[in-house]
């Protein structure tokens, strides 16, 4: 092989690399990106039960941040201080209240909330035909340890029986959406966001409705920006 043909192959091998080394550099999203790839990917399609999604319009700088339940109880065993947002995409309640935490969260200087998908974290409980409480699929041990780490502000895990009445399942829960402020290392407060005015997930959104939402979100973050401020602003 002459120096022209090599030096020819060298800049093809070369060229290559180069090219796939910038696709790879666009491909790569920000944990922003991603959010907003996935919850505005439903747009404009419908569940199982033929109910269309509530289309949402997240902004490209978002502040949440990817997170297991694991680091989230490492954050919480290192004393830190942050908000976290428990829910999923297909959740038609949190496709209520998200576009509106992301505002209160840019408005008030909210720069990072931690993200958990509980979707397939969450232990599921039914009551079978003796009427009993039973497990029909098991959490994460990561579940399990937030559901200890947050127990003093979590609500109770209930049921509905065939008389329709409520059971206890003697275990807390993490719904969706659920918004926790954590103050170094404390659960301070919880918030799901959805006004006492929306009856139903799927129902157009009235600005009063969304106000309320709106001064709710605000609230429980007063924890987390009070405490970032009195450490730094």
């Amino acid at each position: 092989m002459n120096k022209k043909c090599f030096a020819i192959i060298l800049l093809v091998i070369m060229l290559l690399i180069f090219t796939g080394c910038s696709n790879k550099k666009q491909t790569e999203l920000t944990d922003a990106d991603r959010f907003k790839e996935e919850y505005e990917g439903l747009n404009g399609q419908s569940n199982t039960n033929g109910k269309e999604y509530r289309s949402v319009e997240i902004s490209d700088s978002n502040p949440f941040v990817y997170a297991s339940a694991e680091e989230i109880v490492e954050k919480i065993d290192n004393q830190e201080t942050f908000a976290v947002y428990f829910g999923f995409k297909s959740c038609p309640w949190c496709r209520s209240i998200i576009s509106t935490l992301i505002e209160v969260a840019k408005d008030n200087a909210v720069n990072k909330i931690y993200y958990v998908d509980v979707i397939d974290i969450r232990d599921t409980l039914e009551i079978n035909d003796k009427g009993e409480v039973v497990t029909s699929k098991k959490g994460t041990d990561g579940y399990y340890q937030l559901l200890e780490k947050l127990d003093n502000v979590l609500n109770d895990y209930t049921l509905t029986n065939k008389s329709n009445k409520t059971v206890k399942t003697g275990e807390k829960r993490i719904y969706a959406p659920n918004v926790v402020t954590i103050v170094k290392g404390e659960a301070k407060s919880l918030e799901s966001g959805i006004s006492e005015k929306q009856t139903d997930a799927y129902q157009d959104l009235t600005k009063e409705m969304v106000n309320e939402t709106y001064s709710k979100f605000e609230k429980i973050l007063e924890d987390v920006k009070i405490e970032a401020c009195s450490v730094g602003c």
